[in-house]
């Protein structure tokens, strides 16, 4: 095997050199070493080794069994089967039920609105005034009252008759060791009284300290509503004058628009009524010569007639010329059948001498 690079390659994946050439005589630009059957390679198919270590773990997680390469596609999960025209089939819990996304959204939606009208219905402390700012401070009732009256109580009860039991022996435990002893002397015990002093100086110390700074904030939160309130007041006033101004203003404006349009309208009426002045006047001129010009023009063409002439033209006389004409016509008829029959009875008697 020559470790080359071939300029060409063959269908079946031949090299083809001209003549037999070492590793170091061959040059791969020049074109004139290209010749038939002098070096030939081929290998057979083979399926592509993943990468693996060189010792076998025993125990496989299934991690790394999923990150190794496989060897063969037909085992290789991302590999579709199947055919591949259909959509692949997906199971029922691929995809979340729009009825649970919607009941989901819902609930996230109530909640939500919960919270911004909790949000809006809390009172919420004003801003600090100029030098002083907000700090939380603890106002739980965790104090106790301290007094030296120690608290009593009555209580009574009525029992049955009994014959009282024998009283039990004493436990006495059995003796183990060996017995020790101490000597103490006056001052060395713990003297609670003069012990205690300083920490109940310390506590009601505190506690005095606490409650007055407990009613300082009473009356910073109160005297903080009352100017509250005072400015919400101020405030109110301040908005039902800005409102009376723009319903004054408002007014105004509406006035105002209203006359102008009143004025308007007034202009435009007094400006049709002067143009109808105009048109009537100009009709008149124009009109007071045209009917008798008209009824001349009219009359001159024979649009006015008398009726009784008109039926006698229209109506009595083609009558009577049709009537005449009829008449004449039987006439004719009749003086020409006699004159037939005088002819014939001329002819005859001719005819007979």
């Amino acid at each position: 095997m020559i470790s080359t690079q071939p300029p060409a390659l063959t269908s079946t994946g031949s090299k083809v050199l001209d003549s037999p050439i070492t590793a170091s005589q061959f040059d791969p630009d020049n074109t004139k070493q290209q010749g038939v059957e002098s070096y030939t390679f081929s290998s057979e198919p083979k399926a592509l080794q993943a990468p693996r270590k060189k010792y076998r773990d025993a125990v496989a997680t299934a991690a790394e069994k999923d990150q190794r390469v496989p060897v063969n596609i037909m085992y290789d999960r991302r590999i579709h089967r199947g055919n591949t025209y259909s959509s692949p089939i997906l199971p029922l819990n691929a995809q979340p039920d729009p009825v649970e996304v919607q009941k989901h959204a819902e609930l996230k939606r109530k909640l939500k609105a919960k919270q911004r009208a909790e949000a809006h219905r809390r009172i919420r402390t004003p801003e600090p005034v100029d030098g002083r700012r907000h700090i939380d401070v603890q106002t739980d009732l965790y104090l106790e009252e301290l007094s030296d009256k120690v608290p009593e109580a009555y209580a009574a009860t009525q029992t049955d008759a009994f014959l009282d039991r024998a009283p039990s022996p004493l436990y006495i435990p059995q003796k183990s060791g060996v017995d020790v002893a101490t000597q103490v002397y006056e001052g060395e015990l713990f003297d609670f009284d003069f012990e205690v002093q300083p920490i109940l100086e310390v506590l009601v110390g505190k506690t005095l300290e606490q409650a007055l700074m407990e009613v300082m904030e009473e009356e910073e939160l109160e005297m903080l509503r009352k100017r509250q309130l005072k400015y919400e007041e101020r405030r109110n006033a301040e908005m039902a004058e800005v409102q009376r101004l723009e319903d004054a203003e408002r007014r105004r404006t509406e006035e105002k628009e209203r006359r102008l349009l009143e004025q308007i309208r007034n202009l435009k009426e007094k400006k049709e009524v002067a143009e109808r002045v105009a048109a009537r006047a100009f009709a008149q001129s124009y009109l007071q010569n045209l009917l008798p010009a008209v009824f001349d023009s009219l009359a001159t063409n024979g649009y006015f007639y008398d009726t009784v002439e008109k039926e006698v033209e229209s109506l009595y006389l083609p009558w009577l010329t049709s009537e005449v004409n009829k008449n004449l016509d039987n006439l004719n008829i009749a003086r020409s059948l006699v004159n037939d029959i005088v002819r014939n009875s001329v002819q005859k008697m001719r005819s007979s001498q």
